[in-house]
C-alpha cells in the first residue's frame, strides 16, 4: 500500500437470514452457490455485525444511519429522507410524515387496514390527495405514486409523534398518534385532528383512510466528507437512498440494479473518488416473500454480479460487502430481524481469513462481532485513512480550518 486507499461499501439490503428445514438447517446464504462471495471471504477479513445492538431489529434507515457513522440524535427521520429523495423542498419549520391512502374497515371498535392503493387507482389517488391538501393550509400534501405522499406539518413544535400505520395490519389496527416526549403533546394533537379530518374527507371512497409514519424534521448534520474524509457516489434505485445521500452531502446516482451500481462505483474510482456506495434491495424483497428458495436464488444472482470486485479498480480499494439487517425468509410476522449480518472486507494489505461466506462461517473471522457504528472506523483504518484521535483539528475529524495567511 503506497497511500490512502478508496473505500467501497456494497450494501445487500436485508442480507442476513435464518436456518430453514428445507436447506437442512442452513440459511439461504449458506445454501446458495456463491463462488464469488466464498472467494472474497477466503482472501479477506470476515465477521458479523449488528447495525444497532444484538436482538434489535432495525429499519433500513436506522441501520444505514448507524453504519455510515451518524448518531441517533442527528437523525432527521425517514420521511425527510424520502422527501429529499423525491426532490421535494424540505423546510426547517415543518415536521414531515409519509402518508398513504389505504382501504379500511371498522370492526370491534377499531379501524383495520385492508390493503393498499392499486396501480389502477392512480387517477383516483390524485383526486383524493388533492382533497386532503385542502383540509388545512398549514399541512401540505405532496403526492407521490401509488397513493402515497409526503405530508408536511408546518409550525409543529416537535416531530416526536408515533405512527398511525401499524405495519402489522393483520394483527394491529390503525393507531392513534401518541407523543413520544412531553413536548410533543401538542404536535400529536395536531396530527390526530388532521387525520380525523382526512377520514371525514375520504368517507365513502374505496381508499377511505390516510395513514402516517416515519415522522421527522430537518436536522443539521456534518457532511460525510467532514466526518470521514472521503466522498463519492451513492448508487441505488430508491428515493430513500437518494435522500440519504443528499442529507450527507454525497452524490446520489440512480442505478437500476447492483450491476449498474457497481459500474457507477468503478467509473468513480477510476476518476479518483475516495468513496463509493452501492445499494440493492433485492435480498430484502426476496426475504419478504417468505420463500427460502427465492432468497437463495437472489443471493446466487447477486454473487455473479459481484465477480467484478476481483479486478481493477476494486482490487485497489478497501471493499466491504455486507447488509444492513436480516430479512429472514420465514415467519409471516417478521419484518426485519436483529440477527447478526455477514461482513466481508477485502483489499491491499488486508489479511486472509480463509473462510467461506455465510452467517456461521463469517462469525469465525478476525473481525469478530461488530456494531454498525464500528463499520466506518474499521474501513477507514484498513484504507490508511483513520483520523489520529490525539489531534483535535475541528468539530469533525476532517473539518480542518487552515490558519489564515
Amino acid at each position: 500500500m503506497t497511500g490512502p486507499l478508496p473505500v467501497v461499501i456494497v450494501m445487500l439490503d436485508g442480507l442476513a437470514d435464518r436456518p430453514h428445514d428445507a436447506f437442512g438447517g442452513r440459511t439461504a446464504n449458506e445454501a446458495a452457490a456463491t463462488p464469488v462471495l466464498d472467494a472474497l471471504a477466503a482472501r479477506g477479513r470476515c465477521g458479523v455485525h449488528h447495525a444497532l445492538d444484538p436482538g434489535r431489529a432495525p429499519s433500513s434507515e436506522l441501520a444505514h444511519w448507524a453504519m455510515l457513522g451518524y448518531r441517533p440524535d442527528e437523525f432527521c427521520g425517514r420521511a425527510v429522507l424520502e422527501a429529499r429523495g423525491h426532490g421535494l423542498p424540505v423546510a426547517d419549520d415543518a415536521a414531515y410524515a409519509y402518508g398513504a391512502l389505504r382501504p379500511s374497515v371498522v370492526r370491534d371498535g377499531a379501524r383495520w387496514l385492508t390493503g393498499r392503493a392499486g396501480a389502477e387507482q392512480e387517477s383516483l389517488c390524485r383526486v383524493l390527495l388533492d382533497r386532503l391538501a385542502a383540509i388545512d393550509p398549514a399541512v401540505r400534501v405532496h403526492p407521490l405514486p401509488r397513493g402515497e405522499a409526503i405530508v408536511a406539518f408546518h409550525g409543529l413544535d416537535s416531530d416526536l409523534v408515533s405512527d398511525t400505520d401499524s405495519f402489522l395490519e393483520h394483527r394491529v389496527p390503525m393507531l392513534r398518534p401518541q407523543p413520544l416526549e412531553p413536548a410533543a403533546v401538542g404536535a400529536a394533537r395536531v396530527v390526530e385532528t388532521w387525520t380525523r379530518a382526512a377520514l371525514d374527507a375520504l368517507a365513502g371512497e374505496p381508499l377511505d383512510t390516510c395513514t402516517l409514519k416515519w415522522f421527522g424534521r430537518p436536522r443539521a448534520v456534518p457532511p460525510f466528507r467532514d466526518r470521514h474524509g472521503v466522498e463519492g457516489p451513492f448508487a441505488g434505485s430508491s428515493p430513500f437512498i437518494a435522500g440519504l445521500a443528499r442529507t450527507l452531502a454525497l452524490a446520489p446516482v440512480q442505478a437500476r440494479d447492483l450491476a449498474a451500481g457497481l459500474g457507477v462505483a468503478a467509473d468513480a474510482l477510476r476518476g479518483g473518488a475516495s468513496f463509493a456506495f452501492c445499494h440493492t434491495k433485492a435480498p430484502d424483497e426476496a426475504g419478504h416473500t417468505k420463500d427460502p428458495a427465492v432468497k437463495r436464488a437472489v443471493v446466487e444472482a447477486l454473487d455473479a454480479d459481484l465477480a467484478v470486485l476481483a479486478g481493477p479498480p476494486f482490487a485497489d480499494a478497501i471493499v466491504c460487502v455486507t447488509g444492513d439487517h436480516g430479512t429472514p425468509a420465514c415467519g409471516s410476522d417478521i419484518i426485519h430481524s436483529g440477527d447478526a449480518v455477514p461482513l466481508i472486507v477485502t483489499g491491499p494489505g488486508v489479511w486472509a481469513d480463509g473462510l467461506a461466506f455465510g452467517e456461521r462461517a463469517c462469525r469465525g473471522g478476525s473481525l469478530g462481532v461488530l456494531r454498525g457504528a464500528d463499520l466506518m472506523p474499521v474501513l477507514l483504518d484498513l484504507a490508511g485513512r483513520a483520523p489520529f484521535l490525539g489531534a483535535r483539528v475541528g468539530p469533525e475529524p476532517f473539518s480542518q480550518c487552515p490558519w489564515p495567511v
